[in-house]
């Protein structure tokens, strides 16, 4: 009979954000607007950097494959996301949450490595200037986005292993508004032990590599503004810095309670909350921290939109 159970169970059901009626229709609305807003702000940046000549240097190449990067996040999870607002049944294939999960994860970790290397490549670019078309050349910013795309790949690759072990037959309601790791680890019927540890190691290693490099980098650009004694450059440092670091931990942050900390402080409430900073509040975000805030992205826009004016009269 149990082997009969767990050869039938290849649907779940996601229980979603709120069980309440009367709040699917206005979270329905903020959630595609969001959506729509975190979609053309990303494709946007990433055609304004690929347009403009000016902008195929490393820093820009980053930031355009960052917007790239929370494109797909937002767009694997949010729309499954948008129609369970409005629909009743919630019902995801084993094949679709599979796919799902493997899409995030690579999404997620790709992420994690692409705010590493950006934040290396400011430190070069203000700590060794005149070292800098030396060091971070687009050759060298090349490789690492390729690394960063491909340590996504293979992170995801290893979870995905490892949860097809797994046989599901204690229940196929999942507690999340997508396929996470965590709460199908919860609904298996099987010793999910390892599941864990893999997470821990691995999710805890990239994290760890990942905000150090991050932390170290900023640190060491600011002590080598503070040194020059310029208020002006000080205030923009900080503004800056503050700005970029914000969104890190912003990202981190939830991304550290969920999957390094053991799994009995894991709630699923607070999961899902913590889910919505990183796949659909940070990819809103990034763009406003990374780009408009950025002079020579605002310059290329303003030239950009005076062309296209000149052309429609």
């Amino acid at each position: 009979m149990e082997k009969e159970n767990t050869t039938l169970l290849t649907e779940f059901i996601l229980t979603g954000l709120t069980y309440q009626p009367e709040w699917k229709i206005p979270l329905f609305l903020a959630f595609l607007v969001i959506y729509l807003i975190t979609i053309v702000w990303n494709l946007g940046l990433i055609a304004l950097i690929w347009n403009d000549p000016h902008l195929h240097i490393p820093m820009y190449l980053f930031l355009g494959n960052l917007a790239f990067v929370d494109t797909w996040m937002s767009s694997t999870v949010t729309p499954k996301m948008l129609v369970n607002f409005l629909t009743k049944n919630k019902i995801i294939s084993l094949s679709e949450c599979m796919i799902q999960f493997f899409s995030f994860v690579i999404a997620v970790t790709t992420e994690c490595f692409l705010l590493a290397a950006m934040a290396y490549d400011r430190y070069v670019a203000i700590c060794k200037p005149l070292l800098y078309p030396m060091i971070m050349t687009n050759r060298l910013c090349i490789r690492l986005i390729f690394l960063s795309f491909l340590g996504g790949l293979l992170h995801a690759s290893i979870h995905e292993g490892f949860i097809f072990r797994l046989t599901f037959c204690n229940s196929n309601i999942v507690h999340h508004f997508y396929c996470d790791i965590i709460p199908l680890l919860k609904i298996t019927c099987v010793d999910n032990s390892i599941n864990f540890l893999i997470i821990f190691i691995f999710a805890g290693s990239i994290q760890m590599f990942t905000i150090t490099t991050v932390l170290v980098s900023y640190s060491l650009v600011l002590l080598t503004i503070l040194k020059k004694k310029s208020v002006k450059g000080i205030r923009k440092a900080f503004s800056t810095c503050g700005a970029h670091l914000l969104s890190v931990f912003l990202y981190y942050g939830p991304l550290f309670f969920m999957y390094v900390l053991p799994k009995s402080a894991q709630a699923d409430d607070k999961d899902m909350i913590d889910s919505l900073f990183y796949l659909v509040i940070i990819p809103l975000l990034n763009p406003i921290i990374y780009s408009l805030r950025n002079k020579q992205v605002i310059d290329s826009l303003m030239t950009m939109v005076k062309r296209n004016v000149v052309i429609l009269y």
